[in-house]
């Protein structure tokens, strides 16, 4: 099999500013660019995924794999085929310039026919990456396990009505999270995307939200076991592959975490096409998690607003990106998190180019996201108008109602004494949309 899998990019991908000659290089992104006073790279920790970008033959439910993967052909040695799958991922990070990359078990190691041995081809395939990742310089954003697409998943993993399913994923999880440490990751990802229900009539949702959180709990005591110092994630989708999943979005995870007493052990890991599967916008989970204290991660996406299934295609949307990277550059930025593209090419895009296509669009998509937001930070007029908006709330009666002993009849009284007679304010919303419209129409 070869080892060079992406002859027709023979060179690093060009950075912004640089001259690309006959090659590819990216419009906006350049890794030591400065921006709201960090370089953009360590703004934006982006990773590539190894498990659509490798791992997927471009199949789906109705027709078999269209792309060119030299890496997924049956060659007759279950190792050899992944350690080729592993030298084409690290030369496309190395290739496209990306810092960090993202893995589940399944996707680096084959399975064996018993656990023992499904262990013992990961320890081989982590103590491989370890050897890349020294070569590269390429780091590991977050590992974790796939305890949803074997069959014996198929009514969960920790939520599973079967205490051997419990046993069997809770094995998987130990050594994907070993691997994650061996190999320094900087999080630990938990989705649960067979955590869950199909049907009401034969499921008891207070017992299975007993078992995961029995589950997190185990998880979470064995990273401080191991030494651990990364960061747990849990990844919301309100649904699919079940018909309901109880990490519904970032409000129900944090009410979960509460009611469990882990709160101090968890944040969540936010998908772009998740949020808007849940009803809600981007800017609104990443919103929420900072406000709750509950923001980890971010995989970096988009959905088709014609469909009503996960898409993860790649982002393109500057204007659904923008606020939400507002919030976080405003709230200091990622500390173990960063941009995972969690994104995969359309089936007709076959060639194994298009891969760089895909993820250089989607990266300099975000760059740029980066730069609108750095404007209206700079700018200072949505901060601004919130402030004004809530000003009345730091000064007499605003002051009153929040003062130590105020009561509904101290308040009624104030009221009645003062004649008060409350008039509506404006609240701008057309004036300050079309404020970051001309921010995201001005940077260059």
């Amino acid at each position: 099999m070869a080892t060079d899998f992406f002859t027709d990019v023979p060179e690093p991908v060009a950075l912004a500013g640089d001259d690309a000659g006959e090659g590819l290089g990216y419009s906006v992104y350049h890794p030591d660019r400065m921006v709201a006073g960090r370089r953009m790279e360590e703004h934006l920790r982006i990773a590539v995924c190894y498990w659509h970008s490798f791992n997927w033959a471009g199949n789906d439910v109705f027709g078999d794999g269209t792309f060119d993967r030299p890496w997924l052909g049956d060659v007759g040695d279950p190792i050899a085929a992944a350690e080729s799958k592993q030298d084409a991922a690290f030369e496309f990070f190395s290739k496209l310039g990306t810092p960090y990359y993202c893995f589940h078990d399944v996707d680096m190691a084959p399975p064996g026919a018993t656990l023992a041995e499904t262990e013992k081809n990961l320890l081989h395939m982590v103590d491989r990456a370890a050897a890349k990742q020294a070569e590269t310089g390429v780091g590991l954003l977050w590992g974790t396990a796939n305890v949803f697409s074997h069959p014996r998943f198929a009514a969960g993993a920790a939520t599973n009505p079967n205490p051997e399913m419990f046993a069997y994923a809770a094995a998987q999880v130990r050594n994907a999270l070993r691997a994650t440490h061996e190999l320094g990751g900087e999080n630990y990802v938990l989705w649960g995307g067979r955590e869950g229900y199909e049907t009401l009539l034969n499921t008891d949702m207070r017992r299975e939200n007993d078992q995961l959180a029995r589950f997190l709990h185990l998880v979470a005591e064995y990273k401080r076991s191991i030494g651990f110092s990364g960061t747990l994630l849990l990844e919301p989708k309100p649904q699919e592959p079940t018909k309901h999943q109880y990490d519904y979005d970032s409000a129900t995870v944090r009410g979960f975490l509460d009611r469990y007493d882990l709160l101090d052990e968890y944040r969540v890991n936010i998908e772009v096409n998740h949020a808007t599967l849940a009803g809600h916008s981007f800017h609104h989970e990443v919103a929420y998690a900072l406000d709750n204290g509950i923001f980890g991660s971010v995989d970096a996406n988009r959905g088709d607003p014609q469909n009503g299934w996960d898409t993860d295609q790649f982002p393109n949307s500057v204007e659904e990106l923008s606020l939400a990277m507002y919030e976080i550059v405003r709230r200091g930025g990622f500390t173990t998190g960063g941009f995972n593209f969690d994104t995969k090419l359309r089936r007709q895009s076959l060639s194994r180019t298009d891969l760089f296509h895909g993820h250089i669009g989607g990266i300099d998509t975000l760059a740029q996201a980066l730069l609108v937001a750095e404007r209206l930070i700079e700018d200072g007029t949505l901060e601004h108008a919130r402030q004004q908006r809530y000003a009345g709330w730091d000064r007499g009666l605003g002051q009153l109602i929040g003062a130590e002993g105020a009561t509904l009849d101290s308040i009624a009284e104030e009221v009645t004494r003062s004649g008060l007679d409350p008039r509506p304010v404006s609240g701008g919303q057309e004036l300050l949309e079309n404020h970051v419209n001309r921010a995201i129409w001005s940077v260059t």
